[in-house]
């Protein structure tokens, strides 16, 4: 091929990877939907995409590193230790249960089905087992189930990758053993691939100590090392032993994220955003490697295959896995019912069929066009019916806006309790033990003291919280916290405007979403209640003011649709209410009133108006 050609290939391959990428953002559904079928309609009308042209036979080592990449990002997401309680049961089950389950049913089907040897169908099993977050996640965040619903299937997804991809490397190294004379020697080949694997892990491990504890790299340089060091120690391995990288990437991920002692820079700045354009390069380019021709005879088969995986394996793993569980009987339907595959079953097919290929074993060629027909039709099918399914399971959570309002003063308490009278879940987190206490007895609900701390590492979210309201007496403590849960969480993240001219560390020159109008700092909101001025609710077709509109010296804070979204005042607009809306406002400050007494006029101020 030409310069010009190659050029042209790679620039369409990224285009096709982001442009899918952002319009499936935009239509709210998987980005999966949209890469694999643009990758394969490109590689079939030209040749200028097929990586297997541009790269020849560089092509398969640079998606076994692309595949390192990606498994070490999902070991770092994985700090087994917030893993607890009743979730972790779970989680435990579907795990283990799951696996099996899938694993043997999809091997025993695909031998007669797709005409497997029996190392082909092995591996092909152990790969469908996999899902991963990056289709999970985003079809729950559009169906929006029930808190713990979400915490369950979101840890697997999680989980699932790391562990596929590690059982994954073990099956297909005992496969490729097996073309080897005798059962000593293929137990001596086994053995030593999982050793080279996991010796390139300790190794890798020792690296990323040295570099991130010892020598303290900043954010970017922390990133790239890490980069570098998987990069290296994945190509080391596989150099010495195919496709013993992939051990070595997930134990340095898993031993990162679990490890006390590590000092891990926050990899939003940059890794997420590489993981992310490989995640789309990669499923655009191994699509395209897929042709018709290979798909001809495989696809009624396949979709008996997938029609046994959704309807016996999932929901008997589902099955064991919440039996004798607290989850609901909707809870436990759904789970059978979201076992969606992704980008690490794509990429480990692709990875592991060529190195099958090459050592002779029967049907290997049939691994990737399978597993590329068993994620179109699990991605679509749950993609599809998954927000039906949760409609008639009742399983989802309202539409209304769920906020975490930061703060224990008692103005934050009451607006707390008015955003609650106007149908809101509101939740509170206050760091002193008075303010929880006054929070408790007020009847809100109180979040766990470290959730915080814990949103703020890498990878965490804040689960069932559509918008933050930072309202406490401390602005750079707004300020910053605004930074760090930006991203982690469904909605916006807000804080109070601080003091004006103010010399504050870092609250006057962070940008960010500011509450209410310029005039309302927080020393003026806390002034104005501390002389009596009070939250007030009202409906927009209410009293004071006509439509809703507030009175003279009332100051719009907040405005409750009649769906449950919330909209906030901000110093760059003041939200409209319409008829049924419910306006939260902060009404003036009590203006002193002269009573006669016995003894001549005296002065005095209004009694303080109740509260919501």
């Amino acid at each position: 091929m030409t310069t010009a050609q190659i050029l042209i290939g790679f620039g369409l391959i990224v285009l096709l990877a982001v442009g899918s990428q952002v319009l499936a953002s935009r239509l709210r559904i998987p980005a999966l939907l949209l890469l694999l079928p643009a990758g394969f309609i490109a590689g079939a009308l030209t040749t200028d995409v097929n990586p297997q042209h541009l790269l020849g036979s560089s092509f398969q080592p640079l998606v076994s590193l692309s595949v390192a990449v990606i498994l070490y990002d999902a070991g770092l997401g994985l700090d087994l230790r917030k893993l607890k309680g009743h979730t972790r049961k779970v989680v435990t089950r579907l795990i283990a249960g799951g696996v099996l389950i899938t694993w043997v049913l999809a091997a025993a089907l695909a031998a007669p089905l797709l005409g497997m040897s029996r190392g082909a169908a092995v591996m092909l099993g152990i790969i469908l087992v996999v899902s991963g977050p990056t289709v999970v996640g985003p079809l729950l965040g559009f169906v929006r189930p029930t808190e713990r619903l979400q915490r369950v299937l979101i840890w697997e997804g999680s989980l699932i990758d790391p562990v596929g991809g590690i059982l994954g490397a073990l099956v297909f190294h005992a496969v490729s053993a097996s073309t080897s004379r005798g059962p000593g020697s293929q137990l001596a080949q086994f053995l030593l691939s999982v050793g080279v694997g996991l010796a390139g892990g300790v190794v890798g491990t020792a690296l990323l100590w040295l570099l991130l504890r010892k020598l303290r790299l900043a954010e970017v340089l922390g990133t790239s090392a890490q980069l570098a060091a998987v990069v290296a120690v994945a190509a080391g391995c596989d150099a010495l032993r195919d496709d013993t990288g992939l051990i070595a990437a997930i134990f340095m991920g898993l031993a990162l994220a679990n490890l006390r002692g590590f000092d891990i820079p926050d990899r939003r700045p940059f890794f997420e955003t590489l993981v992310q354009l490989i995640i789309g390069v990669l499923f655009i380019s191994i699509s395209a490697t897929v042709t018709p021709q290979s798909l001809r005879h495989l696809v009624l088969p396949t979709l008996v295959l997938v029609a046994a995986l959704v309807v016996v394996a999932r929901p008997a793993a589902a099955f064991a896995a919440t039996l004798r569980t607290d989850l609901e009987k909707g809870e436990r339907a759904f789970i059978g019912w979201m076992a969606p595959r992704g980008i690490v079953a794509a990429a480990t097919a692709s990875t592991f069929s060529a190195g099958l290929v090459a050592k002779g074993i029967g049907g290997a060629s049939k691994i990737l066009p399978a597993t590329f027909i068993v994620i179109v039709a699990t991605v679509t099918l749950y993609g599809l019916t998954a927000a039906p399914v949760a409609r008639l399971l009742r399983v989802g959570r309202p539409a209304r806006t769920r906020p975490l309002l930061v703060g224990g003063d008692r103005w934050v308490i009451d607006l707390g309790l008015a955003l609650r009278s106007a149908g809101l879940e509101v939740l509170m987190w206050a760091g002193r033990d008075e303010q929880r206490e006054q929070i408790g007895r007020a009847g809100l609900e109180l979040a766990p003291g470290e959730l915080l701390a814990a949103a703020t590492g890498r990878g965490a979210r804040l689960e069932g919280i559509t918008a933050v309201l930072l309202l406490t007496e401390e602005d750079d403590f707004n300020a910053l916290a605004a930074v760090l849960l930006a991203g982690n969480v469904e909605g916006r993240v807000y804080r109070l405007a601080p003091q004006l001219h103010s010399h504050g560390v870092v609250a006057p020159y962070i940008d960010g979403e500011i509450l209410f109008s310029a005039a309302l700092t927080r020393p003026t909101v806390r002034d104005r209640y501390r002389d009596g001025a009070r939250i007030i609710t009202q409906r927009a077709d209410g009293k004071p003011g006509a439509d809703g509109k507030p009175g003279a010296g009332h100051d719009v804070l907040f405005v409750v649709g009649a769906d449950g979204q919330l909209t906030s005042a901000t110093q760059a607009r003041t939200p409209v209410p319409r008829a049924g809306d419910t306006v939260v406002s902060l009404g003036p400050v009590p203006v002193p009133v002269v009573t006669l007494a016995a003894d001549g006029p005296a002065h005095g101020r209004q009694p303080e108006p109740e509260r919501p």
